[in-house]
Formats: structure tokens, C-alpha cells, sequence
């Protein structure tokens, strides 16, 4: 089942007086904005607006998905808590807002959180470019909208609340190609086809995953934080030393643990039975209050008697084993290590598990450089030799999503956001 997150706000001018709401959609496993809406309403109160941006909100993630589940952000106290139910709704003009907004959507498929303006910034701005259209005798177009573009994601500090919402990772990116396709066709020709193109990325149809495939199992692809080797480039497999995380690898367990919590996506955590991938599972885990199972499948390459060393002085050594290890995935490192193409059997092995037990949830898999790797490779297709031709920073987040026809979509790969 996918999941979307949904951001809605809006506002008077005067409260009545002239009123506007905006309300943003993104990917809850990848953080991509899929869809925004922002209308001018005429007079009405904030609240009014509020709920209008709310429902405006809902719509967009029903037209997306109406199967998805949806996670909805505002930083209206009392719409929050009147959709919840701790709080009875009183106003006329807003009892049928509230009714309208439940029946969107299934209620327990849509969940509620209260997160403060500053952490609302990009609906807050649709809703206020839309007011200003108004100002103008103009209607909001995405096509001249700024909102959360002109300015780079917040720092998501370790300090921050748990419950704190960090922006989307890819919400810039995202919310562009949502513009550039809602454009009007006198501005941009090619309109129709640009929304074509967004809505199948949202919502990849016949090809991708056919409506009656089902929702696919997401792999939410975790990289170990930094050991005592990573800084220094070093060989680092399962037959070596198996080293612990440094203080520095913690402090990124740390950071992914908040970034995860905010996204608040994942159902289970799945580890790699080294020290390094079972430490960094650990501390996601206790923050995402989850248990940590075991995939032996998901351990790093044993990479012979190069463990511990770099690149150099491999090439050094073992320069003739080395050339060979880079022109062939059959090839094994110095001293019986294991080949690729052995690594990314035991790695299929796995995924095809991994795959039938989670069905439709979504997973933490906790690895290695390696497996991360094959796993994207494998999903696009690609040929043994691009593994060398991906860059996958130490704690960095990839995506990966696998539908029951076996078909795979990449939607995210080495994003380190969150250590920024």
C-alpha cells in the first residue's frame, strides 16, 4: 500500500476577509512532491481555509492513489483535533467541511498530526501566493509559484523534536515537474503530455504495476554508518575484521533514526548480520520502536585478503587479481574471496524472501555497499559493471519498490539529507 504525506494550510486576511489555502503532497518513502493545489476562496475565515486546504489536500492524494494510505500534517490545532474527534465542531460553516474531508478517503486509512507553522512553510506559501493571486483579480498558477523552491530543506539537527516533520528530501525536484506539467498549454506547450509523464511517476500504471498487482513491497535501502576503515577507503567485508561503528558512524545512526521517525513510513527493520549493520539497525530501531530481524543474505562481499586494505595497495599487490575482479563479475578477489556475481545470487536469494514476507509494507534494510547496489542494479536492468559506477555515501537512504508481477522501481537512490 503506498503512502502519501499530506500538507495543508491556509488563511484570511482578516479572518473573514480574503482567504486562500494550499496544500502539498509528497511520497512518504522518498519524500518527492507529487501534487500541489492553492486556490483563492473569496471571504472566509482561517479556519475555513484551513479545512478547504485540507480537503484540497485529501483529493490530490485520492487522485494519485485511492488505495494509499495518507498521513496528514497541519498546524491548525483545531482542525487537527476536530478530524480526529477529541474535538466537537461547533461552527456551521465547518461541519460540512469536516463531514466532506471523512469521506474522502477510508478514516482508517488517513492519520492526523499537529506540527508548528515554521515546519508548514510550503503549504503556508501556496496559500498566500493564492491569496495574492486573488489581490490581483488573477487565479494561482504553479507556473509562477516559489513556495519552498527559493530556499534549501531545513537542517534536520539531531536535537530536533521526534515528532518533528522534516521537509521532503526531494521536494524541490518534485514540485517542479509537478509545475512544469499543471502549466497552462499557452505557457507550456507540451503541458498535457508533461502531466502524463508526472502522474506515472506518481502512480506508475499498466507496464509499471497494474492496478489489480497491488501495493508493492518497499525496501527503504540503509547504508551502515562510518566504521574505523571508511574514512580510509579500506576493503571492509564479511571476512574481515568486522569493525563497530566509529563515534562518527553512531552520531549518522542517530541522524537517519530522526529522519526516519519524521516519516514515520517504515514497519520493520531488517539487518545484515554484521557488527556494523546490526549496531546502526539497533539504534533506528529503538527510535522507531521496532525489533531488529537478521538476513544472513544481506552481508557485505568477503573480499579476501584485500580485507583491510585500499585500493592502492591492492593494486599493489595483487595487481593481476585485481584487473581481473574489475573486467569480470565471475572473477574472486586474492585468497578465495567472493565474486559479484556469487554476491548478487545471494542477494537475489534474499530480495526474493525479503519480497514474499513483506508484501505491501514497507522495510528498513540495513546493509552494505555492495548489496545496496546490486539491489538497484538488479532493479534497472543494469550490467554487473555498473556497480562500479554508483556512489553510495556512508548512512545514505535509497529506495526500491517491488511489485507481485516482479517488476522493480528505483525511487531514490544515496540521498544524505539528513546529515546535513
Amino acid at each position: 500500500m503506498r503512502e502519501f504525506i499530506v500538507e495543508a494550510d491556509g488563511g484570511s486576511r482578516g479572518n473573514p476577509g480574503p482567504a486562500g489555502y494550499g496544500a502539498v503532497v509528497s511520497d512518504a518513502a522518498t519524500g518527492e512532491t507529487l501534487a500541489e493545489a492553492a486556490e483563492y476562496i473569496g471571504v472566509a475565515t482561517n479556519n475555513v481555509a484551513e479545512y478547504r486546504g485540507l480537503l484540497a489536500g485529501l483529493n490530490a492524494a485520492r487522485a494519485l492513489d485511492p488505495g494509499a494510505r495518507v498521513h496528514v500534517r497541519m498546524d491548525s490545532k483545531l482542525v487537527v483535533e476536530q478530524m480526529t474527534g477529541r474535538w466537537k465542531i461547533k461552527h456551521p460553516a465547518m461541519r460540512p467541511l469536516a463531514a466532506e474531508a471523512a469521506r474522502v478517503l477510508p478514516p482508517e486509512r488517513v492519520t492526523y498530526e499537529w506540527i508548528p507553522r515554521e515546519r508548514n512553510k510550503h503549504a503556508d506559501r501556496l496559500a498566500n501566493e493564492a491569496m495574492d493571486a486573488g489581490k490581483r483579480g488573477e487565479t494561482w498558477s504553479p507556473a509562477t509559484s516559489l513556495a519552498d523552491l527559493s530556499a534549501p530543506p531545513a537542517d534536520p539537527v539531531p536535537s530536533a523534536s521526534p515528532d518533528r516533520p522534516g521537509p521532503p528530501a526531494d521536494a524541490s525536484a518534485g514540485a517542479a515537474r509537478v509545475r512544469a506539467a499543471l502549466a497552462p498549454a499557452s505557457r507550456n506547450p507540451s503541458a498535457e503530455a508533461d502531466l502524463r509523464a508526472a502522474r506515472a511517476v506518481a502512480a506508475p500504471a499498466a507496464g509499471w504495476a497494474p492496478a489489480d498487482m497491488g501495493a508493492p513491497a518497499t525496501f527503504v535501502l540503509l547504508r551502515h554508518g562510518e566504521t574505523p576503515l571508511t574514512p580510509q577507503k579500506r576493503f571492509s567485508g564479511s571476512g574481515g575484521s568486522d569493525p563497530s561503528l566509529s563515534g562518527t558512524g553512531r552520531g549518522q545512526a542517530e541522524r537517519v533514526a530522526e529522519a526516519l521517525a519524521r516519516r514515520g513510513t517504515v514497519q520493520a527493520v531488517v539487518a545484515s548480520p554484521l557488527a556494523r549493520t546490526r549496531e546502526t539497525a539497533g539504534i533506528v530501531a529503538a527510535r522507531l520502536g521496532l525489533d531488529v530481524s537478521v538476513e544472513d543474505g544481506l552481508r557485505e562481499t568477503d573480499f579476501g585478503a584485500w580485507e583491510g586494505l585500499t585500493f592502492g595497495e591492492v593494486r599493489e599487490r595483487h595487481p593481476d587479481d585485481l584487473n581481473a575482479w574489475l573486467s569480470s563479475p565471475d572473477a574472486e578477489p586474492t585468497g578465495g574471496g567472493e565474486s559479484f556475481a556469487a554476491t548478487a545470487a545471494r542477494v537475489s536469494a534474499a530480495r526474493d524472501r525479503l519480497v514474499a514476507a513483506y508484501a505491501g509494507r514497507t522495510v528498513l534494510l540495513v546493509t552494505h555497499v555492495t548489496p545496496i547496489k546490486t539491489l538497484v542494479r538488479l532493479a534497472l536492468g543494469a550490467p554487473p559493471e555498473a556497480l562500479f559506477r554508483m556512489e553510495l555515501s556512508a548512512a545514505s537512504l535509497s529506495a526500491v519498490a517491488y511489485y507481485a508481477d516482479g517488476n522493480a522501481s528505483v525511487r531514490l537512490f544515496n540521498d544524505t539529507s539528513h546529515l546535513r
